[in-house]
């Protein structure tokens, strides 16, 4: 049974922007929340643990991009997101290279 297409976006600009949101925006928001975790706490077991958690994350952070109404909306909250956890990231480095 096919999609009822009123409910499908008719926009090119929109499917492209989800699309790219999903799998692109979606992974840097995936890799940059578990290497800000690695940056703070033990960085094997994260960088181990990641190789499942982070693709359980990378789906679901596709499914809320194809959810949105607005992809370019989802792009700006994924790269401001993705700025917070690598700002994360350069504390924690910051901070641990100095306590040592």
């Amino acid at each position: 049974m096919p999609a009822n297409p009123k409910y499908l976006t008719q926009s090119k600009w929109q499917r492209f922007a989800k699309i790219t949101a999903a799998i692109l925006g979606g992974y840097f928001v995936s890799v940059t929340f578990h290497l800000a975790l690695a940056s703070w706490f033990d960085r094997a077991n994260i960088l181990i643990t990641m190789a499942f958690s982070g693709f359980i994350l990378w789906v679901a952070l596709m499914v809320v991009a194809f959810l949105a109404k607005n992809g370019w909306k989802i792009w700006m909250v994924y790269i401001f997101i993705s700025l917070l956890f690598s700002l994360l990231i350069y504390l924690g480095q910051i901070y641990n290279s100095t306590a040592q």
